[in-house]
């Protein structure tokens, strides 16, 4: 048992309206009485846990007024317990990989970390499960030289696979961050050859070589007026909102999810849900709206409500 465990389970003990002698304390803890008057005086001096020495009741209590005490930075909050499988996950992924022995350290600290509140990596592990879809294979020796030069600030030159068009180019590019979205990586970088700020799939550079150029700088606001404005992974500065319409009961989950930042909702009175947001590129778009089927409706612009219909269309005469 953890120390911290171990302190956490003080405080449930001692939360009882009886008083529990040091004996039972020794036994359920499975401490010896020098480890028990550490953990007090630890629990009392430094996480001000008001613990009192009843002598008529021959043991120990927290102040009859107390009881609702709690111990302060003990347990990870569910956002930062996922932060660290995810970390955990992500190098167990990279390992022997995309990084190979160079994380042996981070994941040995993660590991020591996880375990000094209670968190044992393998217990976490397999009570928690993380799934992921969709992820494409990244080549281990490209994504540490793209790495590489994001940090250190040098140029690439790159063969980038369109997969819309199938053609692969050569351009140069200058690395200004590494994005993991929906469980692939890329590249937001300044294109030389486009001489704008373009996105790139990591898993679609074919080939690659670092070159000694410096990298040119963009602002973080200046990327992020580019890419980061509409919805989903793909460049450009919102052409215009999209207007989605979800039956009431798809609204019992679409209701709680964050499309794009901007995103405006409403309910309507047959318990609709109608959700507006900025989009530049439709590709994405396109696909998670037939991924509701029937249960969504575009209501706006005519041209994304045609370029739907025509793909569920041409989905149905699938199956004709």
């Amino acid at each position: 048992m953890s120390e911290v465990v171990r302190l956490y389970r003080y405080k449930s003990l001692l939360s009882s309206r009886t008083a529990v002698s040091a004996d039972d304390l020794m036994k359920l803890l499975e401490v010896s009485r020098a480890t028990l008057k550490r953990d007090i005086a630890k629990l009392r001096d430094q996480l001000h846990l008001p613990i009192v020495y009843n002598r008529e009741l021959g043991g120990y209590q927290l102040e009859p007024d107390q009881t609702g005490s709690e111990l302060p930075g003990l347990w990870f909050s569910q956002e930062e317990i996922l932060s660290l499988v995810t970390i955990q996950q992500l190098l167990e992924q990279l390992e022997p990989g995309l990084l190979g022995a160079k994380l042996q350290p981070l994941k040995k600290r993660l590991a020591q970390l996880m375990d000094k509140h209670g968190l044992a990596s393998q217990d976490v592990a397999r009570r928690i499960r993380i799934v992921h879809a969709g992820k494409r294979q990244v080549v281990a020796k490209s994504f540490e030289l793209v790495a590489a030069a994001t940090m250190a600030g040098k140029r690439l030159k790159i063969w980038h696979f369109n997969r819309q068009n199938g053609i692969t180019t050569e351009r140069e590019v200058s690395p200004q961050r590494l994005v993991h979205y929906r469980d692939n990586w890329y590249l937001d970088a300044w294109c030389h050859l486009r001489d704008d700020v373009r996105n790139f799939s990591i898993d679609a550079i074919t080939q690659l070589e670092v070159l000694e150029a410096h990298a040119k700088l963009v602002t973080v606001k200046a990327i992020d007026q580019a890419l980061g404005n509409s919805y989903g992974i793909f460049n450009g500065a919102a052409q215009g909102w999209a207007k989605l319409r979800f039956t009431p009961e798809r609204a019992r989950w679409v209701a709680g999810e964050t499309w794009h930042p901007m995103q405006e909702s409403a309910f309507e009175e047959d318990g609709s849900y109608v959700l507006s947001f900025p989009y530049a590129d439709d590709r994405e778009l396109i696909g998670d709206i037939m991924h509701y089927g029937a249960d969504v409706q575009v209501l706006a612009p005519n041209e994304l409500r045609t370029k739907v219909q025509r793909a569920l269309l041409t989905a149905v005469g699938c199956y004709v």
